[in-house]
Order: structure tokens, then C-alpha cells, then sequence
């Protein structure tokens, strides 16, 4: 056992046992690459990385391997998960030096930690064009004995260019709407119209992209975005990239059929697609959409629920093939958990096995494309191949007939599937994650039981015990510190501007599912606080450190809007709620110089930015609040909240009052709604703009006529 196996991290914990003598990130690592006047080797992953295990199982836990590593350098393992610091800033220099990047991450620091070489995943030996890993380190061996000049040379040189790059311009007026027309034609321009996506293999979930689309839509009635949005939803619902038995998505497609997946799942994934889903569902009324995302969110509460209310991080994509579970020796698949053979399924399922077959694609030789690894020869994956009308048609069975033997088909296959090697679970519990699950799961609650899906008071009742969890273990209200990481009953690492931002967003959500003005008061000085961290008051926007750890290099900005959104997109949506919320000059202030900040990289960089769009959108659209007044148990207040709930309205703030005493809380919080009161006995909904509301409504046939105006 090396000095991992003290750690908390699943990653970290994974190479303990190792040959290779790792030390976690710290002073210790740096004073013995001091102390020996040694190279630090830099090893960068995350616990459900699929080429970090090719990577391990082939060179770190070769000892011959660990030998060099162990003897010239100074070898240190980082989760990139609980550290975005440091990755962030490596993985810069790796970019910028390679053109590419990805995990695993591997990167040469000086002893005073300024990288000089950097590349992803080696081969162990030479081979793929690329060079061997055991040659790569005897060369930079070499090198820094010999030529220890040019490699400081180029250390210094290297990070002086990643501190200028790392400066902030700013424009003189915040964007105008033009950008977001052009942003769209972007989009247009590199939209698969057959498969939906943008570009071709292989194909991310971004559902940042989506947000943006959908909130056009609403703006503009721009009728490409509408379709460009929902095309990418369905055909990532019925591709192989979701996961049809157990539900969830994984990580992201390999083709550009969204049939073949990479079949790790990330929580953040879930959250963002659950929400994406269900902006379908208001958007169209159709329950197809609804169905999806209730589908996924019950995967989460299932899978990824820690007991006491916080969400674990991912699962893997590798396991134990079923057939080699009895093999102590057997090494673990990419996709073994989730791939079936013809034969399997028959014996499983018998005479419906047919039907099945049509409707996922089975083949007698497996529907599995062929792999280098040959891991999914003769399996299949599954995908929707056939409609539910289609095989009714084709079979001369009625529908509802079909849509049973397909439903007890999906759980003799779930049933069996549980007897099979699990997949690794990475069960930390991050804050920002969960701050985007708390939104999905608030969301749901006002959203599902309105199209088809039954009523679920459980997605509310989730995400208040998740929001629950976060605020008893990783936030101490005294200091004002919010921790990132919990597990094993541990709190540590102080939280970046993503924590912040991400959690402010699900307790945003939150209060706008139970009205809880607690929920609200802890937005307020979550957002405070990333504010007086976080802020650059000289050049806008929010870092996404506090700066106060010096072995981080650079005090950089995240602006990029990838699998995550940045934190800086996240706060701008957050305050335009906000602002909406409680008319503090401070906050319309910030959105202000935040949409500035980014001007200049807009109109040339628009899709590497979607949040930030979609939160411009938001701006240029103009933000209305939807008071609703009543006792939320009565079937009035129902009514119109359901009313609501029904339209796709992502430019209004809902605040549910409460009758006495649950309003009192909201009072000090949200003074502007203490005059909106019942009319004649009966609950009323407020439609208000800039805080000044129109004729009060009653009636959902009233209401529906003010929200059209």
C-alpha cells in the first residue's frame, strides 16, 4: 500500500495498491521532488475513466514500470473530480501543447510545479503511433539530467504564456440579440438533419446547446431551433447511448447514430439531460419527453442515492463479463454490464422474445459493431429499431399487447441483470453535481404529473433531502464555507465558484417547487459569498478559485460551457432569477458586466459558450414573476399552478404564497410580495413585470389570457 490508501477519493483508492510509490497532491510531494531535485510525474483521471484503468493495469501496476517512475521522478496521482483546480490548469498547458486532450492526463512538472511535457493516455510500448510510456520516461530522465537548461527554459516560458492567456478583455456594451440569431445559424450549420447532433463522431450530450435552442424558440418562435433541440433529444432517447433496461444515459456516443456508447454514467449527464427532457416536455405536450426524464430521475433516486439524501458521482463503464464472474483472474469490460447475446435474451424471455427482438435490434450475431479489444463480438446493444405501432402492425397484435410484453420483457432483464458484476460506483459526493441533480429533481416535481406520468411528490421530497444533506455536511453557516466533497463521513475541500454556482441553482429550483423561503435565504448568501470569493471586480466574471492555494498555478477562468456548464454561465442564470427575484441593484449590476466580459469571444466562439446564451437569451427576453397566492393544498391553488406548470415559460420567476403564518418568512425576503393577497376567498395568480402585475387572475382561464399578453 502506498500513501493513497489514506485518501478518501474512489480514484486515488483505486491505485493504492500500486507498485508506484504515489503521494495525493501536496507539500509532502513537492518537498521530496525538491528535496531530490526530481521531476514530478503528474498522473490526472477519475474513478470511471476507462483508459485511466488501460492505463493503470498496464503500466502503473507493472513493477518494472513503477521501478523508473519510482527511482527518476516524483510520481503524484490527482481526481479530477475533487480537484478542478488543477486539472483545469494542466490541462490548459496539455491543450495548448498538444492540440488535444482528455484523462487520462499525464504531465511533467518541474519541483516547483510548472509543467514541461504533457500528453493523455501511453501505451505501455510504442504502438497506435504513439510512443511507448517506459521509453518516454527513460527520455525525460535523460533530458533532465542532461539538458536540465532548456527544460527550465521552457517551464518558465510555458507558464508565463499560460498567465498572459489567462488575462480577461472585456466589450463596452452588453451583447445584443443579433448575436443570439447568429448563434443559432452556428448551430444550423453543423447540425446532422438526419441523426440529430452537431458534427459527427463522436457525439457529447451537451445539453447547455439545448437549453439555448429552446429558450430562442421561446424568444423568437425561430421554428430550426425548436426542431434542431428536439430532434438531438429523440434520437439520443431511442440510440444506444441510453440505457434501456436500467435507465440513465452513459457518458456519450462513439458513432454519429447515437447507437454505440462510451458506457460510463456521470451524475451531471442525468441532471442536465432530466432538465433538457422536461423543457421538451413544456415546450411540445408531448409525454414522450416527460417519460424520458421521469425514467432517468428514477435511475438516480435507485442508483445513485446515498441513504442519507446526497447523489454519488458516476458509475463505470467497465465490469466483469456475467460469464467470467466465477474467474478471480477475469479482468474487467468495457460495456460487460450492459450487452447481451441473441441466446441470452431467448431463454430469458421466451415467447416474447421476439417481439423484443424487433424492438431493440437483436441479432442472432449480435448487433455490436466489431471492436479492437473484440469485447462486443456476437453481443448486442440495445436501441430503439422499431416502433411500438410499427411491430403492432407487423406482428397483428394490437398495441396495448406489444407495450405489455415489452414492459415485462424490460424487468425479466433488469431482474436479470442484477445477478450480474456491478459496474464500479464512485460514491463521493460532490456539491456541485448535486446542485444540478437538486435542480432536476425540483424541477420534476412541478412539471411530470402534468404530462401523462404519475404524480411525483417523491422527486420534491428527494431533492429537499438532498438540499438537506449538502447543508449538513459540507456547509458551515458561521464561516460561510461550503465544502465540495463528502464520503465515508468526511467533509473536505473548499468548495470552487461551480460549487457555488451549481447549488445555487437547485436551491433556485427548489424554492420555486415548495416555496420554502429557506431555500431561498441560503441561495441569497450562497451567492454573497461566491461574489466576495470568486468576483473579479477588475475585468468581470467570476475565477473559479479563490486564489489561495499557491500550488495552483494560475487563477484561471472557466468560460467554456462543455459536458458541465462553466460557473460563470451558471451564475448569470442564477442572478437573472435572482434580480427577479428580490430587485437588488447589486445583482442586475453583475449580469450586466458578466454578459460584457464575454462580448468580444461571442460572435466567433458563440458555441463554445451555449449557457452563456441561453442566460442572454434570458436577458434580452426580459424576466416576469408568476405569483401564485393560496393554500397549496387547495384544488385552486392546484389549478393554477398546474396551469403554469403546462406552458414552457423558461423567462418567469414562479414564487407560490403561502396563507399565513408560512408567508411570514417570505415577507422580509421578498417584500414586493406582502400586497399580493386572495381575491374574494379564492386563490390568485399575479403576473407581474419589473415587479408592477397585471390584473389579478382567478380563474385559469383568466390566467392563461395575462400569461399570453
Amino acid at each position: 500500500m502506498n500513501r493513497l490508501a489514506t485518501e478518501r477519493s474512489p480514484y486515488l483508492l483505486q491505485h493504492a495498491e500500486n507498485p508506484v510509490n504515489w503521494y495525493p497532491w501536496g507539500e509532502e510531494a513537492f518537498e521530496t521532488a525538491r528535496r531530490a531535485d526530481r521531476p514530478i510525474f503528474l498522473s490526472i483521471g477519475y474513478s470511471t475513466c476507462h483508459w485511466c484503468h488501460v492505463m493503470a493495469h498496464e503500466s502503473f501496476e507493472d513493477p518494472s514500470i513503477a521501478e523508473i517512475l519510482n527511482r527518476d521522478f516524483v510520481p503524484i496521482k490527482v481526481d479530477r473530480e475533487e480537484r478542478p483546480d488543477v486539472d483545469r490548469v494542466y490541462m490548459t498547458f496539455v491543450q495548448a501543447t498538444t492540440g488535444a486532450g482528455g484523462w487520462p492526463m499525464s504531465v511533467w512538472l518541474t519541483p516547483d510545479l510548472k509543467p514541461f511535457f504533457g500528453g493523455t493516455y501511453f501505451p505501455p510500448t510504442g504502438r497506435w503511433g504513439r510512443p511507448g510510456f517506459a521509453e518516454m520516461l527513460r527520455e525525460i530522465s535523460r533530458v533532465w539530467s542532461q539538458e536540465r537548461g532548456k527544460v527550465q527554459t521552457s517551464a518558465e516560458t510555458i507558464t508565463e504564456r499560460l498567465h498572459a492567456a489567462s488575462g480577461a478583455t472585456s466589450g463596452a456594451s452588453v451583447p445584443g440579440s443579433d448575436v443570439l440569431v447568429h448563434a443559432v445559424e452556428q448551430y444550423h450549420q453543423t447540425f446532422d438533419s438526419r441523426r440529430g447532433g452537431f458534427g459527427g463522431a463522436p457525439k457529447f450530450p451537451r445539453p447547455s446547446e439545448l437549453f439555448f435552442l429552446l429558450r430562442e424558440h421561446a424568444r423568437t418562435g425561430n421554428e430550426t431551433a425548436r426542431h434542431m433541440a428536439l430532434k438531438t433529444l429523440h434520437a439520443m432517447a431511442i440510440g444506444g447511448m441510453r440505457d434501456h433496461i436500467g435507465g440513465g444515459f452513459h457518458r456519450y456516443s462513439v458513432d454519429a447514430e447515437w447507437r454505440v456508447p462510451h458506457f460510463e454514467k456521470m451524475l451531471y449527464d442525468q441532471a442536465q439531460l432530466a432538465l433538457a427532457y422536461l423543457e421538451a416536455a413544456q415546450n411540445t405536450g408531448d409525454p414522450f419527453y416527460a417519460q424520458v426524464a421521469e425514467d432517468t430521475l428514477h435511475y438516480v433516486r435507485r442508483e445513485m442515492t446515498d441513504p442519507e439524501g446526497g447523489f454519488y458521482s458516476a458509475e463505470d463503464a467497465d465490469s466483469i463479463p456475467p460469464e467470467e464472474a466465477s474467474d478471480r483472474n477475469a479482468h474487467k469490460m468495457e460495456g460487460a454490464f450492459y450487452l447481451w447475446r441473441e441466446q441470452e435474451i431467448r431463454e430469458l424471455l421466451g415467447p416474447d422474445a421476439d417481439l423484443f427482438a424487433l424492438r431493440f435490434g437483436i441479432q442472432p450475431d449480435g448487433n455490436a459493431p466489431q471492436d479492437p479489444q473484440g469485447e462486443f463480438t456476437g453481443k448486442n446493444l440495445l436501441y430503439i429499431a422499431r416502433s411500438i405501432e410499427d411491430i403492432a402492425t407487423s406482428s397483428g397484435k394490437d398495441v396495448d399487447t406489444v407495450a405489455d410484453v415489452l414492459y415485462r420483457a424490460r424487468l425479466a432483464l433488469f431482474d436479470a441483470r442484477l445477478k450480474r458484476p456491478r459496474p464500479h460506483l464512485d460514491d463521493k459526493v460532490l456539491t456541485a453535481w448535486n446542485g444540478l441533480m437538486i435542480a432536476a429533481f425540483a424541477r420534476a416535481a412541478r412539471v411530470l404529473s402534468r404530462y401523462g406520468v404519475e404524480a411525483s411528490a417523491g422527486h420534491l421530497a428527494t431533492a429537499q433531502k438532498a438540499a438537506t444533506f449538502i447543508k449538513s455536511k459540507m456547509w458551515d453557516a458561521p464561516s460561510s464555507t461550503l465544502l465540495r466533497r463528502y464520503r465515508a463521513g468526511e467533509a473536505a475541500i473548499e468548495g470552487y465558484a461551480e460549487d457555488y454556482a451549481f447549488l445555487i441553482w437547485g436551491l433556485l429550483e427548489l424554492f420555486q417547487s415548495d416555496s420554502n423561503p429557506d431555500w431561498l435565504e441560503w441561495a441569497l448568501a450562497l451567492q454573497r459569498r461566491q461574489d466576495e470569493l470568486f468576483w473579479d471586480d477588475q475585468a468581470a466574471g467570476w475565477f473559479s478559485t479563490t486564489g489561495r492555494d499557491a500550488s495552483v498555478l494560475l487563477r484561471m477562468k472557466e468560460e467554456y460551457d462543455g459536458a458541465e456548464p462553466s460557473a460563470g454561465s451558471v451564475a448569470v442564470w442564477n442572478l437573472l432569477t435572482l434580480s427577479h427575484l428580490t430587485a437588488d441593484a447589486a445583482f442586475a449590476d453583475r449580469i450586466d458586466r458578466a454578459l460584457k466580459s464575454v462580448a468580444p469571444k461571442l460572435p466567433e466562439f458563440a458555441r463554445a459558450l451555449p449557457m452563456m446564451l441561453a442566460a442572454l437569451s434570458m436577458y434580452h427576453a426580459g424576466m416576469s414573476q408568476i405569483a401564485i397566492v393560496g393554500p397549496v393544498d387547495r384544488d385552486d391553488t392546484r389549478s393554477l399552478l398546474d396551469a403554469v406548470h403546462r406552458l414552457y415559460r423558461p423567462f418567469s420567476v414562479l414564487v407560490t404564497v403561502r396563507q399565513e403564518p408560512a408567508r411570514v418568512g417570505l415577507a422580509p425576503l421578498l417584500p414586493w410580495t406582502t400586497p399580493l393577497t386572495m381575491r374574494n376567498g379564492s386563490a390568485t395568480a399575479y403576473v407581474c413585470r419589473d415587479f408592477v402585475c397585471h390584473e389579478p387572475a382567478t380563474s385559469v382561464e383568466d390566467l392563461k389570457k395575462v400569461l399570453e399578453q
